[in-house]
C-alpha cells in the first residue's frame, strides 16, 4: 500500500522522536527541529505529486503540464 505524504511524515516523526525517559526536553526539541528541517521538503513534494496524480486520474486524458499548471494555480502561494 502506498503512503500518503501525511502518513509518511507521521511515521518518520515517530521514528525520530522515539522518546524515552533518558532524554530531556531540550534534546527532544533539538530532535524535532532537525526533523522538521529535513522532512518538510520531502513531505511537500510527496503531497504535490499525489495531488498532480489525482488530478490526472480525474481528467483523463490530461498532460503532465496541465496537471502541473493546475497544482501551481491552486496550491502555490508565492
Amino acid at each position: 500500500m502506498k503512503q500518503t505524504a501525511v502518513e509518511w511524515l507521521v511515521a518518520e516523526l515517530v521514528k525520530t522522536i522515539d522518546y524515552d525517559n533518558s532524554e530531556n526536553v531540550e534534546d527532544l526539541r533539538i530532535k524535532l527541529q532537525s526533523f522538521i528541517i529535513t522532512s518538510e521538503k520531502k513531505a511537500k513534494e510527496m503531497e504535490k505529486q499525489q495531488i498532480i496524480n489525482a488530478y490526472k486520474a480525474d481528467l483523463y486524458p490530461c498532460s503532465d503540464e496541465d496537471a502541473e499548471d493546475y497544482y501551481k494555480q491552486t496550491f502555490k502561494s508565492e
